[in-house]
């Protein structure tokens, strides 16, 4: 039996919770191309992370959660914005971020960690 991997259940459930912030957004007929651009790069952090997991090399691996990483960064980014544009409430966006910039984190970490072994 596989172990379950934290870090992509943790990018698993953070797309699934960008996927229901878009469908609330989408109902109510708002703005759509922020939120386009934020469910995108919340979503592609945990397709890259599993394109990591089938990685053929420690390269192929660490090129997969640089990606990762930085679709973290680009979804704080567009939570912001649509935070500070008022499009969805500050107590939304701020969980959202949190729960994004501990997957940065994390992946920096694997990052750090995988360089130094090469």
């Amino acid at each position: 039996m596989k172990k379950e991997n934290p870090l992509m259940k943790k990018s698993y459930d953070f797309a699934l919770e960008t996927v229901s912030l878009y469908k609330q957004i989408v109902a109510s007929k708002r703005e759509f191309v922020l939120y386009k651009q934020m469910l995108r790069s919340g979503t592609s952090i945990g397709a890259n992370i599993a394109e990591a997991n089938g990685a053929i090399s420690t390269a192929d691996f660490s090129a997969k959660i640089s990606i990762a990483y930085k679709e973290s960064l680009e979804v704080k980014y567009w939570l912001s914005l649509l935070k500070d544009s008022e499009y969805i409430k500050a107590e939304k966006a701020n969980k959202l971020i949190e729960r994004a910039d501990e997957l940065s984190k994390i992946m920096f970490s694997i990052l750090k960690t995988t360089k130094r072994a090469k």
